[in-house]
């Protein structure tokens, strides 16, 4: 099979952002607590200063992570986290595959080799954990050191929540190898149903080796207001590597901008204004996941039922006949085939560490919302978003795009 030429189309800068935006106008309150903000000019501490350590100690708290101040790092964005991380822990990465497309390009940029694991069949985000131990017992047989495999619960790209006995199965897989997990819990407030099954943070199977990251741009701030925060272990293991953390984010000078850490401090803090804008976003992009799923599933195509996050990820690989009949045979030429034809990005698989030769993407349920800020506005208010018609008109044309793929399909199907 022809495979696509990557030149013009590397994996980082030519890739998806960081993380998909929820396409929404700025809360007014948040709006205001940064503008009240901005004439401070004093530089806080590397990390994160005392109001935003102890918010987000209290948001962890109210999850069940007991947390103190002095075992939270803040940095501008979970990416430079997860860098400083990496750096801290030192040793091999290994990561789910697929997997966010911006963990596997820290390792790499720190001379890291960032190991591939096979999900299990239920979920994305947790790798499989007899795929885990072989992976290990593979590159410790290589000459490898592994040391930190990345997760999340609630993931990008498959936008699934990790079941909690797969999550306990991995979990243990990876403590009796002596890994360091870092919990990528960046979607877990987006969780679509939370009152219908568990969600549960690796940190509360293995509170000694799991350091918790949170971005939050996955559900508290615009993507373009760089905050995240980490939760270390508590012992002289987390302490050390809290400090090695606290080391290397001040050699890059990452810090939060100070009118940002306001914002961040008042969102993490989950005032009233914060938890309705929260609940109604969550909500409106589910019934939009929902209506994308059925819309790719009924094509033929296949998908996880989407459980969090603002993405469904499908496997076109039943409708090969059709896109090879049009020129596409990986998931770069149907990286482009597809966001040409629905007039948006809809990243492929190889983004997240798949397989190239696989034909998966991941779609957006922002991109359906509309065009202009007040139609994703009226979005939000209405008590039947997908009854609008700038949402039905999107639908449906997503819907044509995937059942004229179904169609063709069909008609190249051999004979029974």
């Amino acid at each position: 099979m022809r495979r696509t030429d990557p030149e013009g189309h590397g994996p980082v800068r030519y890739g998806p952002s960081a993380l998909p935006d929820d396409g929404l106008p700025v809360l007014p309150e948040l709006s205001a607590v940064l503008a009240a903000a901005a004439g401070r000019t004093r530089d806080r501490p590397i990390g994160g200063g005392t109001a935003l350590l102890d918010a987000a100690g209290g948001y962890w708290r109210r999850r069940g992570l007991p947390t103190r101040p002095d075992h939270v790092a803040a940095g501008p964005g979970a990416p430079a986290l997860l860098l400083a991380l990496t750096a801290a822990l030192g040793g091999d990465v290994l990561v789910p595959r697929p997997c966010a497309a911006w963990w596997a390009p820290y390792a790499r940029l720190l001379g890291r080799p960032a190991f591939p694991v096979a999900t299990p069949a239920e979920c994305g985000g947790v790798p499989d954990p007899y795929a885990l131990l072989e992976t290990v017992r593979r590159v410790r047989a290589e000459g490898g050191d592994p040391r930190l495999l990345v997760l999340s619960v609630a993931d990008d790209p498959t936008g699934t929540v990790a079941p909690p006995e797969v999550l306990h199965e991995t979990v243990e897989a990876a403590a009796g190898e002596g890994l360091h997990l870092v919990s990528d819990e960046t979607w877990r407030d987006t969780w679509h149903t939370p009152h219908e099954t568990m969600l549960l943070s690796p940190a509360e199977m293995l509170p000694e080796r799991v350091t918790v990251v949170t971005d939050l741009a996955g559900a508290f701030l615009p993507g373009g207001w760089p905050a995240a925060i980490a939760r270390f272990p508590a012992g002289a293991t987390g302490d050390a590597l809290h400090a090695r953390v606290l080391d290397i984010l001040t050699a890059l000078d990452a810090r939060i901008a100070e009118p940002v850490a306001a914002a961040a401090a008042y969102a993490l803090d989950e005032p009233e204004p914060v938890t309705a804008r929260l609940t109604a976003t969550v909500r409106l992009h589910a019934r939009v996941a929902r209506a994308l799923h059925d819309a790719v599933v009924a094509a033929g195509a296949l998908a996880l039922p989407p459980q969090a996050g603002r993405h469904l990820y499908a496997d076109l690989g039943p409708l090969r006949p059709a896109l090879a009949a049009r020129g596409v045979g990986d998931a770069q030429e149907l990286e482009d085939f597809l966001g040409a034809l629905l007039g948006m990005p809809t990243p492929g698989g190889h983004r997240f560490g798949d397989d190239l030769g696989a034909l998966r993407v991941r779609l957006s349920t922002m991109e359906l919302l509309g065009d202009t800020e007040e139609e994703r506005t009226e979005c939000l208010l209405s008590p039947t978003p997908l009854e609008l018609p700038h949402l039905q008109r999107a639908l449906i044309s997503l819907r044509s795009v995937f059942d004229d793929l179904r169609d063709d399909a069909q008609r190249w199907e051999p004979p029974r």
